[in-house]
């Protein structure tokens, strides 16, 4: 019985800081971020924005095509959570009005967090085929001000129904796994902004496209010239055309660079101009593939995770025959594309905003323009609402 992504979605922040204008704020030539790691701008949250209102907003679509009846189950993957026990998931929940006798839960590993979450979805529906499994990657990628890691900053979330017989991508066994303890990428629980050692991150996930596909073969993984495109985490656009030579080198195939290119060039469409997402990146990847290539159908792609820290994963999966009428390719252009554009000064002042922590009655401005926003904060309570007029 094939199991895997029945629906998708995204969704991202309210506004745009394109990577020319941080270009001139610091000084800088423009080829250090458009050519150096290969992104053009990096969405924004408002400050009425957060990972629950963007989580909310890429499942309402998913919500509204087909229904609530059968999830039974919501797994929310982020590793910037709003909450030390609560899972962001439970908030979506009462936002999108789902049914009570439903599980949620909250799952955390870095980068990878959205992966373990698909795979568990896919478990929870092999053993109950007629449930379905509302996974959701949510996150705000956000480093220190004027640190090397600012410009590779973005924020989006992923959502995927996942279902029995899905009309879109049949997720395959086996999997090829790959950990081990890095300290290349962290965020200590006293800090809102992440570390990161960058040549020891570059370093650890190109050891985990190594060990992950190693693993794959082993378990007995397709051939990598059987696949039609590849792709991969992406903490910047160009650590997807890297991983991908390096994946080519380590397991012989023979393609030429143009050919190497190729492969990949799809698949950061919407990460060079929305930046690092964090657990929805490699989703985000998919989707513009699946957006921008038409030539898919019956083929199998090449998927590899990686979370700091570090855990990877590498797995395959088959696009399903007459896959394009169930994609959102018109709302996820519409995404991107409706961004507000934001100057340095405005994107420096909500970079330094930071929420209350007294516990009195704080109400944030409406700035945002999506569907769902964060009202406010009240006895250490976020409260959230939809807007009367979604957009």
């Amino acid at each position: 019985m094939p199991i895997g992504i029945h629906d998708l979605s995204f969704a991202t922040g309210h506004y745009v800081l394109e990577h020319a204008e941080l270009a001139r704020a610091y000084g800088v030539d423009i080829d250090k971020f458009h050519l150096g790691i290969g992104q053009e701008a990096m969405s924004v949250l408002a400050a009425d924005e957060d990972i629950v209102t963007m989580a909310a907003a890429a499942a309402q679509p998913i919500v509204d095509r087909h229904g609530t009846g059968d999830i039974r189950t919501v797994l929310l993957a982020t590793e910037t959570a709003v909450d030390q026990a609560k899972s962001a998931g439970v908030y979506v929940h009462s936002l999108l009005g789902l049914p009570a006798a439903t599980r949620v839960v909250e799952l955390k590993q870095a980068c990878y967090g959205a992966t373990a979450a698909l795979q568990f979805a896919a478990a929870l529906v092999a053993r109950e085929p007629s449930q379905r499994v509302l996974v959701i990657a949510t996150d705000v990628a956000r480093y220190d001000l004027e640190s090397p890691g600012e410009s590779t900053q973005g924020a989006a979330a992923v959502a995927m129904l996942v279902a029995a017989d899905p009309a879109i991508l049949r997720v395959e066994s086996p999997s090829g796994l790959f950990t081990a303890d890095i300290m290349d990428f962290w965020r200590p629980n006293y800090r809102s902004t992440a570390l990161v050692d960058g040549r020891t991150s570059i370093t650890a996930y190109l050891q985990a496209v190594e060990g992950a596909w190693k693993d794959y073969g082993e378990q007995g993984g397709r051939a990598i010239d059987e696949f039609s495109a590849f792709c991969y985490h992406q903490p910047f656009t160009k650590m997807a055309h890297k991983a991908h030579r390096h994946l080519a080198e380590f397991a012989s195939l023979a393609d030429t660079p143009n050919e190497l290119h190729t492969a990949v060039l799809p698949t950061t469409l919407y990460n060079r101009v929305i930046g690092n997402s964090y657990t929805a990146s490699l989703y985000l990847g998919l989707a513009a593939l699946l957006d921008h290539r038409t030539d898919l159908d019956g083929r199998p792609l090449a998927m590899f995770s990686y979370g700091s820290g570090s855990v990877a994963e590498f797995f395959g999966a088959t696009v399903v025959p007459g896959h394009r009428e169930h994609l959102r390719t018109a709302g996820n252009r519409s995404a991107v594309n409706r961004r507000t554009p934001i100057d340095f000064a405005g994107y420096r002042a909500l970079h330094e905003q930071t929420l209350p922590t007294d516990g009195r009655d704080h109400e944030l401005p409406v700035e945002g323009s999506g569907p769902f926003r964060l009202l406010g904060l009240s006895g250490h309570k976020r409260i959230y609402q939809a807007r009367a007029h979604r957009s």
